[in-house]
């Protein structure tokens, strides 16, 4: 991973490029001619209502799909049309929206799995997961089967997973939704220590505001597939379009 010190100096590449992405699903167009990218070291927020693409774009990115049209680019590098373990070993972790962690694996042997995919040794596997366990707040939860763990604790140890295949990007698919905002805040502060101290690149669907201006320093709107607005946060969310489409006259920010 690298230091905040070689990201800064990188302030302005683009970590990730999609250029033109289609893709349909038996005539169904979910995502049209998508373009934006996401910068090293920066954290980027993909939002829209639900069904407007963006798990799709998502898919995508880490090799569930190839798209019809287009590219995604990774450090320079066309990754579109790669599997989803060759995405993950270019330097891409994800978490998915509905999280099924292995049931009858502790939840320190189901950060492993994630580990053991850079680390040959069980031992130093091991130790990288617990650390990122500790990392999570799940420290105390190391041993207990994944199945006894709540909602919250199961959002964590999915992005613990991913945070497990030491990635440069990581794309984090609602980790907030179902939680409360204490839990929010926890995992938000989790998430902000990542980009500052490591320089970890983020880009996040997220459907809880709250979460998305906290941590987002970009914003892309997808509608019906479509881009319909990208920039700053707190002009994203006045564009008449996004108010329009998603947000509402009347969203609290």
């Amino acid at each position: 991973m690298a230091t905040p010190g070689e990201e800064a100096g990188a302030a302005s590449v683009s970590r990730l490029e999609l250029s033109g992405v289609s893709k349909s699903f038996r005539g169904l167009k979910a995502v049209s001619g998508a373009s934006f990218d996401v910068t090293a070291g920066g954290i980027c927020a993909l939002i829209g209502p639900n069904g407007a693409g963006k798990t799709t774009i998502f898919n995508v990115i880490a090799g569930v799909y190839a798209p019809d049209e287009g590219e995604v680019r990774f450090d320079g590098r066309a990754i579109h049309g790669l599997r989803p373990d060759q995405v993950c070993a270019a330097g891409i972790g994800r978490t998915f929206q509905t999280v099924k962690p292995f049931a009858g694996l502790s939840v320190i042997e189901n950060v492993m799995v994630g580990a053991l995919q850079r680390e040959r040794d069980v031992v130093a596997a091991r130790r990288l997961a617990a650390g990122i366990v500790e990392r999570l707040g799940l420290g105390a939860k190391s041993g207990l089967p994944a199945s006894s763990l709540t909602l919250p604790d199961r959002k964590r140890l999915e992005v613990a997973r991913a945070l497990a295949t030491q990635p440069q990007l990581l794309l984090l698919d609602e980790v907030m939704a179902g939680l409360r905002p204490t839990e929010c805040d926890q995992i938000i502060a989790v998430f902000r220590e990542l980009n500052r101290a490591e320089g970890l690149t983020i880009l996040l669907i997220e459907h809880v505001m709250r979460a998305v201006m906290a941590l987002a320093q970009h914003i892309v709107v997808l509608h019906h597939g479509e881009v319909i607005a990208r920039g700053a946060p707190d002009e994203v969310v006045r564009d008449p379009a996004v108010l329009e489409s998603y947000l509402g006259e009347d969203t609290e920010i």
